[in-house]
């Protein structure tokens, strides 16, 4: 039987999304303090735009973020992965890399391990550089940049966020290949 997954890291596996993900995903996304450093928490349309679109980039580009769950025991993880950032900036467009991940699953090196293991997936792809950003007071994303060997570039006022001062400003990093 084939298998559902992608590529794997030691403990994680990354596939593209089933229908099956939306609870846990709405879940993931309705909570507060996981969405501490995004506008708002997301509904269950707004997770499903949000799967309908990384189907959708994969399927374009062979990259998304992609769902991901525990090799051990099949559980859904959240997601990680590549996509695209387009908005107006002297790095766009480009491709990005991000992570949201349920809470219960925080602190435990899982992001840094499938950050890690997508940016070795990008090198396959042919992508020559990643970048990632955050709001400049995300300090456990910022942390995670660093970690998988992201240089911080500079400091900008996201223009998509210019209606939520709170998020600003972004702190941007990158890695070349």
């Amino acid at each position: 039987m084939d298998s559902p997954y992608l590529f794997e890291s030691q403990r994680l596996s990354f596939r593209t999304w089933r229908p099956s993900d939306l609870p846990a995903f709405t879940a993931m996304n309705a909570d507060k303090e996981t969405m501490t450093f995004f506008q708002h928490p997301l509904s269950k349309q707004e997770s499903q735009a949000l799967m309908d679109r990384m189907t959708k980039l994969y399927d374009e580009l062979g990259h998304c973020y992609f769902a991901v769950d525990l090799v051990e025991s099949g559980e859904f993880l959240g997601m990680i992965g590549l996509g695209t950032k387009s908005f107006q900036a002297p790095f766009t467009p480009c491709v990005d890399i991000g992570w949201r991940i349920r809470k219960k699953f925080w602190n435990q090196g899982y992001t840094t391990e499938g950050a890690t293991r997508c940016l070795e997936f990008a090198k396959v792809l042919g992508v020559k550089e990643v970048f990632s950003l955050a709001s400049a007071k995300n300090l456990a994303s910022i942390r995670v940049m660093q970690k998988i060997g992201m240089n911080y570039a500079y400091d900008f006022q996201h223009p998509d966020l210019l209606e939520h001062p709170r998020l600003q400003p972004c702190s941007l990093y990158k890695i070349a290949f």
